[in-house]
């Protein structure tokens, strides 16, 4: 049962901390997990090894950093004070405005009071004779906790590649993922950048600008889109505040969080001039989602996909002067199957003179030397190397701890295999640990916003059902949580998303198994799927120990999602509604 204060402030002995919820990290997700418990009284506590909220909006401070969702959408709806008192200046927001916004929503709602900055978790291990979390941090904190929460974030664990003789490197070393806070001036000097994903992407056209001379070192072309960004007219932007509530309500049941027409033509319905005047007015719109939505069988018809593929090959060899070096940086992957990037300007800075291009393929990375980059039979001087390489994506900051459930058993065990999760909300052995956006559920596939609003929501209806019943402890059932693995990959299956080597899958961390992570049966069919559960009394999931003697019936929660089509009613292969009646 739980224990609340009659303060909002964890209490303390010499020794040990008691609370009822620890939350790992302060971002967005973390953040509003600790408005939810406070708002239910209970005594929270949120570590964060950052110096301030933000999460990975205060270490990824790159030039050129913003959010590809666009800002309007990318934010709290929970507040209608919060929504429309703040302004946004553009429709893509900068790093630098949305930790602003990350700040303002700390101190308008006194969060900080509740978070321990500089502060990482060490080791987590379940008490099962206490039913309590027993946390140790790195300043050697001692803490007691019914639940933990993971808030870490799915791209908050930078990977940086295992490179022979980095560290013999005599220039400056700089990540994307934890950019100094001070400038960096890259003005007459030679600048290497690994990496051409989305930060990459971003940061190479303006560190072009002054940089005396830059080595794009590629291993991977991926897809870009113009994001055609822009300050906001503000009439518009109160136009659309007065219409937030509904717009936020039908992006809670869309596709991936952001509310968009549902196509309804297969790719070959139609003309191909109709088509291609489609995808131009899709590509122009600079939201990358709006071309993947185009028709409802870009993600799951090779034959599709391979048409909208070649629309935007096409485009970017415009962009390019030289085309031996635009056709180097056409993608070969089906579209969207990868992160699909949004920039300004990235392609035309291969047109400069001082910007050259170094595939890696063709030419493998062999070393890092004192003077620079050995790439095949070529040695590429510079001063300054820059790793875009992004994360060990949605796994990676959970699994740097020491997390032990049952019996001990660690957390990298359970998962060693991939992720298993039920509705990636839990893992089977270890109660009352929850994680916000993890694998198998939507995920980073969505408007993150949407998505951590709708899991931290669950989670404090499940805690306030557990005190309302005076409920210990809470587990997901084993054989529930493998129906809901292989339900995450079965909907994989029916799409085009794992025949790309992508960070969905892992492939970018050597030895990480390939397991294709999120779930992309769509936001909207997922959190109908949540709320079945609820509403059959939390189905799958084991109370105080008590083992069901057979586990719920996966058909009833499940259906059969079409990935494809998903808006929130999930469509059965037959062409039925399966479970209309879920919210």
């Amino acid at each position: 049962m739980i224990n609340r204060a009659h303060d909002q402030s964890p209490t303390s002995t010499p020794h040990v901390r008691q609370l009822d919820i620890l939350v790992v990290g302060a971002g967005f997700a973390g953040m509003y997990m600790i408005y939810r418990a406070r708002e239910l009284g209970l005594r929270v506590l949120a570590v964060d090894r950052a110096g301030d909220v933000g999460g990975t909006w205060y270490w990824n401070r790159y030039p050129g950093a913003r959010c590809d969702v666009t800002s309007l959408d990318y934010s709290y709806s929970f507040s209608e004070e919060l929504q429309q008192e703040w302004r946004w200046s553009e429709k893509y927001a900068t790093q630098p405005e949305i930790l602003a916004y990350a700040r303002h929503v700390a101190d308008r709602f006194s969060l900080r009071e509740m978070i321990e900055f500089n502060t990482s978790v060490t080791k987590a291990h379940y008490d099962e004779q206490a039913a309590r979390w027993d946390i140790t941090t790195d300043g050697k904190d001692r803490l007691v906790a019914q639940f933990l929460v993971l808030a870490t974030g799915c791209l908050s664990a930078a990977n940086i590649p295992e490179i022979t003789g980095i560290s013999t490197f005599g220039g400056r070393v700089l990540h994307t993922a934890s950019w100094p806070h001070e400038n960096v001036d890259v003005s007459d000097r030679r600048v290497g950048v690994i990496g051409t994903g989305s930060s990459g992407v971003q940061s190479i056209p303006i560190l072009a600008e002054h940089a005396s001379h830059m080595y794009v070192f590629q291993r991977t072309a991926n897809y870009s889109l113009p994001a055609h960004n822009h300050p906001f007219d503000q009439n518009a932007v109160e136009e659309w505040k007065r219409n937030y509530r509904g717009y936020r309500e039908i992006a809670k049941y869309s596709r991936n969080g952001i509310p968009m027409k549902r196509p309804e033509k297969s790719t070959f319905d139609v003309s191909d001039s109709e088509r291609t005047a489609t995808f131009e007015e899709a590509y122009d719109s600079g939201q990358f989602a709006r071309l993947e939505n185009t028709y409802n069988d870009i993600m799951t018809s090779k034959a599709a996909n391979d048409l909208v593929s070649d629309f935007v090959r096409s485009n970017i060899m415009k962009k390019v002067s030289d085309p031996s070096v635009g056709r180097k940086l056409l993608p070969r992957m089906p579209f969207a199957t990868k992160r699909v990037c949004l920039d300004t300007g990235y392609f035309e800075t291969f047109n400069r003179g001082n910007v050259t291009l170094v595939d890696v393929k063709e030419n493998p990375i062999r070393e890092i030397t004192y003077e620079g980059v050995v790439a095949g039979s070529n040695t590429y001087e510079i001063d300054d190397l820059v790793f875009a390489t992004g994360f060990d994506a949605m796994t990676g900051a959970v699994l740097r701890m020491d997390i032990r459930g049952r019996g001990g058993q660690t957390l990298t065990e359970a998962w060693s295999g991939g992720p298993r999760t039920y509705l990636g909300l839990t893992t089977t052995g270890f109660p009352n640990c929850f994680f916000i956006t993890g694998p198998g559920s939507p995920s980073v596939l969505s408007n993150m916003m949407v998505s951590i609003e709708q899991h931290v929501d669950w989670i404090a209806d499940l805690v306030t059902f557990m005190e309302s019943r005076q409920f210990a402890s809470v587990d997901a059932h084993g054989k529930d949580q493998e129906a809901w693995v292989g339900h995450v990959a079965s909907v994989a299956r029916e799409t085009l998303y794992p025949e790309a080597d992508s960070w969905y899958l892992g492939a970018n961390i050597p030895g990480k198994t390939r397991v294709f992570m999120p779930y992309v049966g769509g936001v909207g069919s997922y959190r109908r799927r949540c709320d079945e559960v609820v509403r059959q009394g939390y189905c799958g999931f084991v109370f105080d120990d008590e083992l069901y003697s057979e586990p719920s019936d996966p058909d009833r929660i499940y259906g059969e999602a079409d990935p494809a089509n998903s808006d929130g009613e999930v469509q059965t292969r037959d062409g039925g509604e399966g479970m209309r009646s879920n919210g």
